[in-house]
């Protein structure tokens, strides 16, 4: 007999995380769904700038590290089209909650 392991008998996968509840800023607050979504964008555009750095250096002569100028990109590619595909989910949500009859 097998035991069930809690997080995937509620289906979730091994190795997936759930969204955390809403957490409390210094201020006592609840954190909202706008400051989370500044905070993730801002993170892309990190990624973004990191990349860009480590091409420059790439192409200027500055480093010779091929391997960590492509993962950098890599990231900054990946976290550009996870953003692309949250937006379009939430555009998806507006356009549906629009069409509801109330």
């Amino acid at each position: 007999m097998s035991v069930i392991n809690p997080i995937q008998s509620a289906g979730m996968l091994p190795g997936t995380q759930r969204i955390a509840p809403a957490s409390q800023d210094k201020e006592g607050t609840t954190a909202s769904f706008g400051k989370w979504l500044e905070q993730s964008i801002g993170e892309v555009n990190e990624l973004q700038k990191t990349s860009d750095d480590a091409t420059q250096k790439l192409l200027s002569g500055e480093s010779k590290d091929i391997h960590s100028t492509m993962i950098a990109m890599q990231k900054a590619s990946i976290a550009m089209e996870l953003t692309m595909e949250v937006r379009n989910k939430i555009i998806a949500a507006y356009d549906e909650i629009k069409r509801m009859q109330f």
